[in-house]
């Protein structure tokens, strides 16, 4: 028996506004029947899980102990210059002089992730 990842919920103070912001990232839209002012808002991802956005009255404290990770079709640099100007906030830069490592980025709620390498630079660091 196994169970399977239907979601990935993400607590915040304002479910649409944060759910716009994850559509702009990931180039799917916002479900079509979520509202602004809707306290549940879904973004679903072709062959993957939902990302489901949850109202809560707490702010967030501390660091997330999940985070999601995220591989550019571009390039990692590219992708952390576009979502930077969509209002993410660099939190850690983790990039290695040889090219490798990631970038650790907040969505505008304070929500962590990780901006991998895309594949093609992967394959050309690996050659």
């Amino acid at each position: 028996m196994a169970s399977t990842v239907t979601n990935v919920a993400i607590d915040c103070a304002n479910a649409y506004r944060l759910a716009l912001f994850w559509s702009e990232v990931t180039g799917h839209p916002v479900d079509p029947e979520d509202q602004p002012g809707d306290t549940e808002t879904a973004i679903t991802l072709p062959g993957g899980p939902t990302l489901y956005f949850n109202e809560v009255p707490e702010p967030k404290s501390v660091k997330n102990r999940i985070h999601l990770c995220l591989r550019p079709d571009t390039s990692r640099e590219a992708e952390v210059e576009r979502l930077l100007g969509l209002g993410a906030s660099l939190v850690d830069d983790r990039r290695k002089p040889d090219g490798w490592g990631w970038v650790v980025l907040a969505d505008p709620e304070g929500n962590e992730f990780c901006m991998l390498l895309a594949e093609s630079e992967r394959a050309a660091l690996s050659s």
